[in-house]
């Protein structure tokens, strides 16, 4: 019997070398083209002591894989990460374990790598103040992705005050970009917002953003919190990875469209913006909700893999 290859093991580190935005933006570029190409499941989410348990398995031209994610919302307060986890990538056709990917790392990854293709599509060319809400992984991540994308030349940090938000500050600072503190009240001068937070009510009122502003939310993942209002989301066009997994999860769009403020039928599709379907409207503001689909982190975790082949630790297979 042949001796199955042995599993690559890509660590947080390992894939943050790996796997510059730019190319997780273009692998999903091309994922998002050929969407209809993959399969998909609900994330599933199991309650569990201390938190909850997401699993998200896809299939696709690129193989198999399934996500496997911890949160647990006392953990930052310990000293540890809101989010843990393992991606499994198995390889297409004979379906043998290829890569084992980590979790927390590959979710931070591709979803700021999904916001920056947003962003390349929606915001002005020539967007370049950066006001991002939170302080953590995902914060960190959106501002480098940001500036893969746009000309950002000042980031401004709206957090808590924590010793994270300092670190952040003193992080972006330390390579060689202008950044500051700052309140919910500079949105008002932003080109592009990113809320990265854990909060379940809006972060700053609609009246605040700017006519030709751009907007990434990415922090709440279930139909009953929200990041932004209803307010804003009316009055701005809106744009999802997909319908179906906007209105299952994405409690900013779940709760608008409670309200009246927002209709199912006025959601647009990322694809189509991709695809030359539509079109960025010049001095409209537009928001895109992720919540994160299955095919983003396949699509990501494969990249990963083909750039790691023979540069990182190897886990032997199972025989």
């Amino acid at each position: 019997m042949k001796k199955p290859k042995s599993t690559t093991y890509v660590s947080a580190e390992n894939l943050r070398a790996l796997v510059p935005y730019l190319d997780a933006v273009s692998g999903l570029e091309r994922g998002f083209r050929d969407l209809a190409r993959y399969s998909q499941h609900p994330r599933e989410h199991l309650p569990v002591d201390g938190g909850e348990l997401l699993m998200m398995p896809a299939s696709g031209p690129e193989g198999v894989g399934i996500k496997l994610i911890t949160v647990n919302p006392a953990n930052p307060a310990r000293g540890l990460p809101l989010i843990n986890g393992t991606y499994l990538l198995f390889s297409p056709d004979t379906l043998v374990p290829e890569a084992v990917v980590d979790g927390a790392a590959l979710t931070a990854l591709r979803t700021a790598a999904v916001s920056a293709l947003a962003t390349h599509y929606l915001a002005r060319e020539n967007a370049h103040r950066l006001v991002v809400f939170g302080a953590g992984p995902q914060a960190a991540a959106h501002v480098q992705a940001m500036c893969a994308v746009r000309p950002i030349d000042h980031v401004t940090i709206v957090g808590t005050g924590s010793a994270r938000t300092h670190e952040l500050r003193a992080a972006i600072a330390a390579d060689g970009l202008s950044c500051s503190l700052g309140t919910p009240a500079d949105v008002a001068s932003a080109d592009i917002v990113c809320t990265c937070t854990t909060s379940a009510t809006p972060l700053f009122p609609a009246a605040l953003l700017r006519p030709d502003a751009h907007v990434n939310a990415v922090g709440s993942y279930r139909p009953d919190v929200r990041e932004l209002d209803g307010e804003l989301l009316g009055s701005v066009r809106v744009v999802v990875e997909t319908r179906a997994a906007a209105l299952a999860a994405a409690g900013d769009i779940v709760l608008a469209i409670d309200e009246g403020r927002l209709a199912p039928e006025n959601l647009l599709e990322l694809r189509d913006f991709i695809c030359g379907d539509l079109a960025a409207q010049p001095g409209t503001a537009t928001v895109f909700k992720s919540v994160g689909v299955a095919f983003e982190d396949l699509v990501v975790a494969r990249v990963a893999a083909d750039q790691a082949a023979g540069s990182v630790i190897r886990i032997a297979a199972s025989s």
